[in-house]
């Protein structure tokens, strides 16, 4: 397939433009597939899907002048280095680039933009991201760093740890937490908002996250005429997945669309799931007990047509023409559970971008 000119404009073009159009799913499809989703062939209301690709656009033109600004007048950017942007393009990025996940969206645009705009905040904002590999929790935390900073992840003022990789040995606990503590404390010096994401959290060793205990827990006022310090930890996690998989299957199976189910249905069970789990410490560290973290955010698992929708931005990321043919052979690449429905991916839209290599010329 041709590959367009990599540049901004090209890609506002394509995000404004219609998917191709072609026969569809014809009766390959399987009986979820559904495409009331938006973007699905021969269903998106081209009302709709101009809407969503016109805040897409949006979101990109504003990032391109952040940077285009950023050349001319490079004072500004240091000044915003210390004083991040507000998520203005988050809302745009969750509901365009995030599928299936509509708690997920609501919650974290919710709990970002009311811990943003409160004056002097006496606790850092902890939000608990569970679900599946492969759902979106990474993807958010990501969207979130980069609306919040203008280099994203490779901003000073985020810090990403994962557990497997930062603090592999249980024997060098004590180290950790000094180089964990020391890490915060040095990012909060430099940065007046800081975002710090805990990857694989349910193997976090419980000193680490006991030495977490002072930098989540409400703080006495200070000077009142100086900046305000803003914390958001991210702590992402597989823990809790099964009993939301489980949940969100019943409900299905019983009549319910995936977009009537709400935290009323997913909280109680997932927060039993994580206070009973014998497998991770982190139900039974201090963060849980002592209600530190502020929400827990089930992300749902993700569906044929989440899959589909996932393949195209995969597409569109490298500037690269598709067809609705191409978006299905790769859904159908993912393996899909339980075994009777087979409703659920695996692995979620993990492994998209790679599978798209094999529709290249």
């Amino acid at each position: 397939m041709p590959r367009g000119p990599r540049s901004p404009l090209w890609l506002l073009l394509l995000l404004l433009l219609p998917p191709p159009s072609t026969s569809g799913h014809g009766g390959r499809a399987r009986p979820r597939e559904g495409a009331e989703e938006a973007g699905s062939a021969g269903s998106w209301p081209a009302f709709q899907g101009l809407r969503e690709r016109l805040r897409a656009a949006g979101a990109l033109c504003r990032r391109y002048w952040a940077l285009f600004s950023c050349r001319v007048w490079p004072e500004g950017c240091r000044q915003d280095e210390e004083a991040p942007a507000r998520p203005l393009g988050l809302e745009a990025d969750l509901r365009v680039r995030l599928h299936g996940q509509h708690l997920a969206r609501e919650l974290v645009l919710t709990a970002a933009r009311g811990y943003l705009e409160l004056p002097r905040p006496d606790k850092a904002l902890a939000l608990s991201f569970h679900g599946w590999s492969g759902t979106g929790k990474n993807f958010v935390a990501r969207m979130l760093a980069e609306n919040l900073y203008r280099d994203g992840l490779r901003s000073d003022c985020v810090k990403v740890f994962i557990a497997t990789l930062h603090f592999p040995h249980h024997k060098y606990v004590d180290l950790y937490q000094e180089q964990l503590a020391a890490q915060i404390r040095k990012t909060q010096e430099h940065c007046h908002q800081t975002l710090f994401i805990l990857d694989e959290a349910e193997k976090l060793h419980p000193g680490l996250l006991e030495a977490l205990r002072p930098h989540l827990e409400r703080q006495a006022p200070e000077n009142p005429r100086a900046k305000s310090l803003k914390t958001i930890f991210l702590f992402l996690s597989n823990l809790g997945g099964n009993i939301i998989n489980e949940v969100v299957l019943n409900l299905l199976k019983a009549g319910w669309s995936r977009e009537e189910i709400g935290m009323e249905h997913l909280e109680p069970q997932l927060q039993a799931e994580i206070v009973e789990s014998t497998d991770s410490g982190f139900g039974h560290s201090c963060l849980v007990k002592e209600n530190l973290i502020d929400i827990f955010i089930p992300f749902l698992p993700l569906e044929y047509r989440h899959v589909r929708l996932c393949a195209r931005d995969a597409f569109l990321s490298q500037e690269l023409l598709y067809t609705e043919e191409a978006l299905d052979e790769i859904a159908k690449m993912m393996v899909y559970v339980p075994k009777e429905e087979q409703l659920f991916s695996s692995q979620g839209c993990k492994s998209i971008s790679q599978r798209i290599n094999y529709f290249l010329p």
